[in-house]
């Protein structure tokens, strides 16, 4: 289960700009790579060192450098200043708990979102905090695992499929924003599946587990609208337009990310509500079994009072009762019993109270 809020104990009492990681190393070494392009040319590879990086800093074509790894904080500052980078962005780009958002430095801009992935194996949400930073002729992408979702736009760019090649950095923007969105549908498709299986299962036999999988669901819906509540922010004023970086034809692919993003709201909003009413729907299914044992016991227990009345009676110690030295007595009495109890059934039958 995914954290709501990470653990900023290390940030405590340090200065404004600190460079400090807070998050799960969930990498051994930080790894750099470099796809270069533009629309005949076209350059892919990794690199050793930030200094490696710097040719590629101010050539026409478009640059996109990528970093796996963030808890070796030398790298993030060696990319900081070769690339003159303000030091409250670095502090931004180390702390993974970061808010989805759009900061304007002038010359370049900075983006973070959560870059959300399904196990299918623990039916959980994985989040990773991603960050973009967008140049005049390059993109530069800090992630905190070497694996990601951008392999189908890097084998766009690697076979020259649409019209990357020929745009921008912001365009290369646009499609990193396009596909951490596109994959929210992805998951919220793992979880509708999983809302429709747990309803079948909520009429048939609700039980603790069923309760359990409920609350588990409404916490990641929880923290999946955490991550994309704010990102409908930073794609409005990306498309709302007035950064020099943002070419106008981009901006029309931009309006069509924030209307996807409304989308993937709106789904969040469905499946929550659907979890509200099917908590609703526990309760009411764990009360009405609990009446229906209730009725059967209090059934059982009314049938049982004038049979219990009439052995009452008969268990007085008095010498003077006739029936007690009758032949017929005991079987009399047995036959009115039984004769009671049926009559009482059948009575709760006609009034449908069994």
């Amino acid at each position: 289960m995914p954290r709501l809020l990470k653990r900023r104990t290390k940030k405590t009492s340090l200065p404004p700009g600190s460079v400090v990681f807070v998050g799960d190393r969930k990498k051994d070494a930080t790894s750099l790579s470099i796809i270069d392009y533009d629309e005949r040319e076209y350059l892919e590879k990794a690199v050793e060192s930030v200094e490696e990086c710097l040719p590629f800093k101010d050539l026409p074509t478009v640059t996109w450098f990528n970093v796996s790894g963030l808890h070796q904080t030398e790298v993030i500052e060696s990319m900081g200043r070769n690339f003159n980078l303000h030091p409250l962005l670095l502090e931004d780009i180390v702390n993974t708990g970061q808010r989805p958002k759009l900061d304007d430095y002038g010359e370049y801009l900075f983006f973070v979102f959560k870059m959300l992935d399904y196990d299918e194996e623990e039916s959980t949400i994985n989040s990773e905090q991603v960050s973009f930073i967008l140049g005049r002729n390059y993109v530069i992408s800090f992630q905190e695992d070497e694996g990601d979702i951008f392999d189908p736009l890097r084998d766009r760019i690697r076979n020259s499929k649409g019209i990357v090649r020929r745009m921008g950095p912001d365009y290369l923007t646009y499609a990193l924003i396009d596909t951490v969105v596109d994959n929210y549908f992805l998951i919220l498709e793992r979880l509708g599946d999983k809302i429709e299986f747990m309803e079948e299962e909520l009429v048939a036999n609700p039980s603790t587990e069923t309760l359990q999988s409920i609350h588990s669901l409404k916490r990641e819906l929880i923290f999946l609208r955490k991550s994309v509540w704010p990102m409908r922010e930073v794609v409005s004023r990306m498309e709302r337009g007035g950064f020099a970086l943002i070419s106008e034809a981009t901006n029309i692919y931009l309006r069509d990310v924030y209307d996807h993003t409304i989308q993937v709201i709106d789904a969040i909003e469905t499946y929550r509500d659907l979890l509200s009413g099917m908590l609703d729907i526990y309760l009411s299914s764990i009360s009405n079994r609990m009446n229906e044992i209730m009725k059967v016991l209090t059934i059982i227990g009314t049938i049982f009072i004038p049979l219990t009345f009439i052995a009452g009676i008969y268990g007085m110690n008095f010498r003077n009762m006739p029936e007690l030295e009758w032949a017929w007595g005991y079987p009399s009495v047995m036959l009115v019993m039984l004769a009671i109890a049926l009559v009482m059934v059948l009575f709760f039958r006609r009034k449908r109270w069994l």
